[in-house]
């Protein structure tokens, strides 16, 4: 299989509340609503993420992203009243861990640098 993208997919009950969310934790509103109850954040050419109305799915799933500068990050979700949580440092990257309207849980982390 050859890969031209990949896009990380978590499900919802409430399409507006948690795509309110994603907006504040992206900084930035979807860029593509392509169907009902489906909403698109593209990432680069080749990644991106879906938010998906399934309410019977909702608050089983989990998405990592990987951030430049996680403490950063920490303090603009903070101000836009996300309640992101602690820094958490581990053995080879820090984590700042955070759950959405429904429940899944929304990791970012911060590959620690070599050298």
């Amino acid at each position: 299989m050859r890969l031209t993208a990949i896009y990380a997919q978590l499900s919802c009950s409430d399409a507006e509340a948690s795509t309110d969310w994603f907006t504040s934790l992206f900084n930035r509103a979807p860029d593509a609503r392509p169907m009902k109850g489906l909403a698109e954040w593209h990432l680069g050419d080749a990644a991106g993420f879906q938010l998906y109305r399934d309410a019977g799915n909702a608050g089983h799933g989990t998405l990592t992203l990987i951030v430049e500068d996680i403490r950063r990050e920490q303090a603009r979700l903070a101000d836009a009243g996300r309640h992101p949580g602690e820094v958490l440092a581990g053995d080879f990257a820090s984590l700042l861990r955070m759950h959405d309207p429904d429940g899944n849980l929304v990791v970012l982390a911060q590959p620690e640098q070599a050298g």
